[in-house]
């Protein structure tokens, strides 16, 4: 493998992705969120990863950002709002956990690369990142990341570039962000 061209390859692929999300369904998003009392977020397997990594920046933004599991996640209601990854459409946990958050009167929102699934047809926001997941990674165009890492390597970046929209959106600073960052490394 020659490690330039093939990383290159993947950037590019990254890159071609984040081109074709839509910006104003990140825009509305971003505005769920900065209006939301509080967030939850959750994900499976590595998409989880990129949640978690998401809950910590909105963590930084001063925002009560929680991951769904964490023994300090509180209950959602009214006024709050959960964020699901379903990269494929369909995860039986994730379902059942929007079903939740919408019986209690919450928002819900997924980031998805398959519309069409029953997760996010579930949800009242959806993000689509169109971007091979484990559920297309056979044949044809396949990225050059195995499985479903081109997704899971878009989620990261795409996140990050919400977080610097919500960021100004709501009035913080890097500064500010990182003086919010744990002291216990």
């Amino acid at each position: 493998m020659d490690l330039t061209e093939t990383g290159a390859r993947a950037v590019a692929e990254i890159g071609a992705v984040v081109a074709a999300t839509d910006a104003q369904a990140l825009d509305r998003l971003v505005a769920a969120i900065a209006d939301a009392r509080r967030i939850a977020l959750h994900g499976v397997g590595r998409e989880g990863l990129m949640m978690r990594a998401l809950a910590m920046r909105l963590f930084h933004l001063g925002l009560d950002a929680h991951v769904v599991g964490d023994m300090t996640t509180p209950p959602l209601g009214p006024g709050d709002l959960l964020i699901v990854s379903a990269g494929p459409g369909e995860f039986a946990t994730v379902a059942a956990l929007v079903g939740v958050a919408r019986e209690a009167g919450g928002r819900t929102a997924c980031v998805t690369a398959q519309p069409q699934g029953r997760v996010p047809a579930a949800c009242d926001l959806v993000l689509v990142l169109p971007a091979q997941t484990m559920a297309d990674d056979r044949g044809g165009a396949a990225s050059v990341l195995p499985m479903g890492s081109l997704y899971e390597g878009v989620q990261y970046v795409v996140f990050e570039l919400l977080v610097l929209a919500l960021r100004d959106r709501i009035g913080e600073t890097a500064e500010s962000m990182r003086a919010r960052h744990t002291n216990l490394e």
